[in-house]
């Protein structure tokens, strides 16, 4: 069994005799996308499992074990984490749990601190936590984040990016239920075994792969009348997180709307894009800005063989680049602004408005200073500018009840409807020939 090791500062490390042994534990949140994360790591040696788990356990051990204020991602996450690790599946000697860090303002940095103390107050202080940054935060001798990795995880993004997208436009009208599903598994089983054999990792072989997911959905049956879409922004975790905003997206669904949620890889180049940002506003060196700009550039090329992808379908709508997302916010937040989800939310809801998407979800976890001032701070001015836009925000909080958060957009959605047959009428009128 592999001895416990600290660092100087007296953190528990994840060492190499660990990676054999240990098995990595991943919290959720976005299914697609880390379903594909997990297999690459996989395939770099570890064994690592992804948490699908739900139940009031989960809140119940968050609230137990981390302080109420805290984020609520925090308390699920976490308390997802510790409930797993009790759950009486796994071996507690034998687990590590893996986090991510971002490096910035936003208390999601102080997770992995929250975690361990949790831990420690579980009785589970001998169990390590793997941060997952690029921002040099922490090493652990037995986990890295290798260069070949990073590259599959670029990969992965968009796959899950494309597969999000074109489900979502196909879902709410599908002929026969559950083809969908069905579309999005066996999506999923040729890239996870494309990945599992090292395959599928170049810049062609993605186009190839964006035509052929493209393809399998366009086959389809769909029918129907065009559903009131509904865009969800947010806080990244309450934002797609099932368990963090509870089921929103289904609900949606449910309710007769279709879904319009904004990819990942516009946030993971916000992120890099604001290392960059850095040294114009604050100083630094050059070189961590040149090569944040070629990453930024690798990752923007793969975003644009996306999009092209999707406006070649004829059938799906292609989302817009970084560079045209980043134009919106012109006028309504400067780049410094860049704490939580930063200028990127309200972008996000400037992209949806000029698109055809004025239905907004502005998801955000109760006490989250950055989302309160980037989400719901901006809504009225968004509204002043856009008053055809019909944008609710809906606070996620242990003490929230879901029937209030269901019941605020089942009205925005009535007031979507009524926007909707208005403008119906509206445009049947002027269809009309002119009196003689």
């Amino acid at each position: 069994m592999a001895k416990l090791e600290y660092d100087k500062t007296g953190r528990l490390l994840f060492t190499k005799e660990m990676k054999e042994e240990y098995t990595l534990l991943v919290p959720q949140m976005l299914p697609m996308h880390f379903a594909m994360l997990v297999r690459i790591m996989q395939t770099e040696g570890y064994k690592v499992e992804m948490l699908n788990t739900t139940g009031k356990s989960i809140l119940d051990y968050g609230q137990k074990y981390v302080h109420n204020d805290a984020c609520f991602p925090a308390i699920l996450v976490i308390g997802q984490l510790i409930d797993a690790v009790k759950s009486g599946k796994y071996d507690p000697h034998k687990v590590a749990l893996v986090i991510t860090q971002t490096g910035g303002g936003c208390r999601a940095s102080n997770y992995i601190h929250m975690l361990r103390k949790a831990l420690e107050k579980a009785d589970l202080a001998y169990v390590p936590v793997i941060s997952v940054n690029l921002s040099g935060l922490e090493h652990n001798p037995g986990f890295k984040l290798s260069l070949g990795f990073i590259r599959k995880a670029v990969f992965a993004v968009f796959y899950g990016d494309l597969l999000m997208n074109v489900a979502n436009q196909v879902r709410p009208y599908e002929v026969n239920p559950g083809d969908t599903d069905k579309a999005i598994e066996d999506c999923m089983d040729f890239l996870l075994s494309e990945m599992n054999e090292g395959r599928g990792m170049s810049h062609k072989t993605m186009i190839a792969n964006f035509d052929r997911i493209i393809d399998r959905f366009k086959s389809i049956p769909v029918a129907g009348e065009q559903k009131v879409r509904v865009g969800v922004v947010g806080e990244i975790y309450v934002k797609y997180s099932p368990l963090g905003n509870n089921n929103l997206e289904q609900f949606l669904l449910s309710e007769g709307a279709e879904p319009v949620v904004p990819g990942l890889a516009d946030f993971v180049i916000f992120k890099i894009y604001n290392r960059d940002v850095d040294v114009d506003i604050y100083g630094g060196k050059w070189i961590k800005q040149a090569v944040c700009r070629v990453f930024a550039g690798y990752i923007k090329k793969k975003q644009r063989a996306m999009i092209d992808a999707l406006k070649r379908s004829g059938r799906f709508r292609a989302p817009g680049d970084f560079d045209e997302l980043h134009s919106y916010i012109k006028g309504y937040l400067g780049d410094g602004n860049k704490m939580g989800e930063g200028w990127l939310l309200t972008a996000e809801m400037l992209e949806l408005i000029h698109t055809g998407v004025p239905n907004i979800v502005c998801t955000q976890p109760f006490g989250c200073l950055p989302n309160h001032i980037v989400g719901k701070g901006m809504i009225r001015k968004l509204k002043d500018d856009y008053p055809w836009s019909n944008i609710v925000a809906i606070d996620y909080d242990p003490g929230a009840t879901k029937i209030n958060q269901e019941n605020r957009i089942k009205l925005m959605l009535a007031n979507a409807r009524g926007l909707q047959k208005q403008h119906e009428e509206e445009a049947a009128r002027e269809a009309e020939p002119a009196g003689v």
